[in-house]
């Protein structure tokens, strides 16, 4: 008997756990294929600490053929599904078309950035949801701070060192926190500099950390504070040139650095399926099936799940959640050919963290609220828990900064132009 072909399109925390957890449960009962546009699988809660220059960007690159046994990995993009035919087209590496029929679909495509209608943001605003885009800040933050230290005009320096972070969500809380870390250590090495450079962490919510317990946002609020960041809630910005953003209090702030991490939107191709959505993301059933397409299963954050602990919610778009159903949808997937029985996706929330850089993290694992070394502790222990690969060079890297200084230099690989605020594949560079 042939074996049932299972395709995996996305390999993010949804679509990596999928994989992984199929081929341990299908035990050679199926074929199962993971079409990414890259070869590894990225751990986006440790990007910061690569925009920081802390970690090597390799270390949150987990390689998919590395750990995927059982696995056939295709690097493409996903340009369509044909659900009536069974087929996914891509695009691959080189630009070539291609295409591979399935029996099973579990579409994991996750997420890109937010766009929100503001004018000027498109075209000076830079995002934070791929690696390149983690580099191309780590050199643009490095470049500011070298550009500002050769200048003689007050007004453009203060510019060059001003750095403003839209969105105080999990991401945005911690690119502010840990670049005001890494703009002092450059301020450290440019004696000429002569300014302290300052971060500006915007959003329109009430508090940083809007989705958190209270007791977190008021932990990274103070760290924050005592870092020098200039939170500004209930603010966002208005219009954004090259040269600088008018706010929306009418305040003009004079910057080269806009760092959008207002949120997340699912993958385009979830609304090419022409399927119901909710909020942009493929309704799904509590056993993430598909309604209509029984061999069509999604999870992560292209998939509004049911949230059956709040009835009439789906649930977050966040990595626990991506994990956990990616787990669930292989499990349902085996079961849908006869291994085992489906099952409804619940979860019990164990707790989050947030590194805000240096000794400081703010957490509350089993919701016991934690600050300081503690909260530290119990951060880099769960990323060293949840990361499925590198666990000893990102220790390594760890530890190396805590002893040595920080290397900051221009590697130039990721120029403006490659890293579109407004692009349906962030995990790779653009093509002009």
């Amino acid at each position: 008997m042939t074996k049932p072909r299972v395709v995996i399109v996305g390999a993010g925390f949804a679509g990596y756990h999928a994989a992984k957890n199929l081929s341990r449960i299908a035990r050679d009962q199926a074929e199962i294929v993971l079409l990414n546009p890259t070869d590894y699988f990225l751990y986006l809660p440790l990007l910061p600490e690569v925009a920081a220059g802390i970690l090597e960007p390799s270390r949150v690159s987990v390689s998919l053929a590395g750990t995927l046994d059982g696995v056939r990995i295709v690097i493409g993009e996903a340009s369509h599904i044909d659900l009536n035919a069974k087929r996914v087209d891509y695009t691959g590496a080189e630009g070539e078309p291609g295409g591979i029929g399935y029996d099973r679909l579990i579409v994991a495509v996750g997420s890109v950035n937010k766009l929100m209608p503001i004018p000027g943001v498109t075209e000076h605003a830079h995002g934070f949801r791929g690696l390149p885009e983690a580099l191309y800040l780590h050199d643009h933050v490095v470049c500011q701070i070298e550009l500002a230290e050769a200048t003689d005009d007050p007004a453009e320096r203060d510019a060059r060192t001003t750095f403003v972070v839209v969105g105080a969500g999990y991401t945005g809380t911690e690119v502010a926190a840990h670049g005001q870390l890494f703009t002092d250590a450059l301020a450290a090495q440019h004696p000429r500099l002569g300014v302290r450079p300052k971060w500006l962490l915007l959003d329109l919510a009430e508090r940083v950390l809007p989705e958190l317990d209270q007791r977190m946002s008021e932990t990274a609020k103070r760290v924050l504070d005592g870092r020098g960041v200039d939170v500004r809630m209930g603010t966002t910005v208005k219009e954004a040139t090259a040269d600088g953003v008018r706010l929306s209090d009418g305040e003009y702030v004079a910057t080269r650095s806009l760092i959008w991490c207002v949120g997340v939107r699912p993958d385009p191709l979830v609304a090419d399926l022409g399927l119901r959505t909710e909020r942009g993301r493929l309704v799904v059933d509590e056993f993430l099936g598909v309604p209509g397409f029984p061999d069509v299963f999604a999870c992560g954050d292209a998939a509004a799940v049911p949230d059956l602990t709040r009835p009439g919610e789906a649930t977050a778009m966040t990595a626990q959640h991506a994990q956990r159903q990616g787990k669930l949808a292989a499990h349902n997937v085996a079961a849908s050919y006869g291994q085992g029985r489906r099952r409804p996706y619940r979860h019990h929330d164990l707790g989050f963290v947030v590194d805000l850089g240096g000794t400081d993290a703010a957490a509350n694992p089993l919701h016991v609220p934690l600050a300081g070394l503690p909260a530290k502790a119990v951060t880099r222990g769960y990323h060293l828990l949840a990361l499925p690969g590198n666990r000893a060079r990102v220790s390594a890297d760890w530890l190396l900064d805590a002893a040595l200084t920080r290397q900051a230099v221009q590697l130039g690989l990721v120029p403006a132009n490659a890293v579109p605020l407004e692009s349906a594949s962030p995990e790779l560079p653009a093509r002009h």
